[in-house]
């Protein structure tokens, strides 16, 4: 499916890693709380900036379902984002209908796969807009 797969030795090999890319997308570390568990997550994802903030995606290479760290945004909404060796303490938002409009397109060009993500998906694939806190 053209799923960028990230294993526990990808993760290790990311953080503190300026520049690191995906198919030419950029790829920051998010670490979040589980909801359920409590404990701590880290996941590498595409990223772009908008201004100050931080935009990620939840698309799950284009399945019908959410990722699970989309679940645990919204009940733990304090998260960290790292890119290179800067690691920020920001909140994550779901992006209301008019900034999901305005920042899609900057995401396709960022990693062309999403617009092919949402081909195949049954939802409309959410954005997080991570300010800083």
């Amino acid at each position: 499916m053209g799923v960028p797969a990230f294993g526990r030795q990808d993760r290790r090999q990311l953080a503190g890693r300026r520049g690191v890319q995906e198919a030419g997308a950029d790829i920051a570390s998010r670490e979040h709380t589980g909801r359920k568990s409590g404990k701590t997550f880290v996941s590498p994802l595409v990223y772009i900036t908008d201004g100050d903030d931080v935009v990620i995606v939840a698309s799950q290479g284009g399945r019908d379902t959410h990722p699970q760290w989309y679940h645990n945004l919204l009940a733990n909404p304090d998260v960290y984002i790292e890119i290179g060796t800067d690691r920020r303490a920001v909140r994550a938002e779901v992006a209301s209908p008019e900034e999901r409009a305005r920042l899609w397109p900057k995401l396709v060009e960022a990693y062309a796969d999403f617009d092919t993500y949402q081909s195949w998906a049954d939802r409309e694939i959410p954005v997080f807009v991570l300010k800083p806190r």
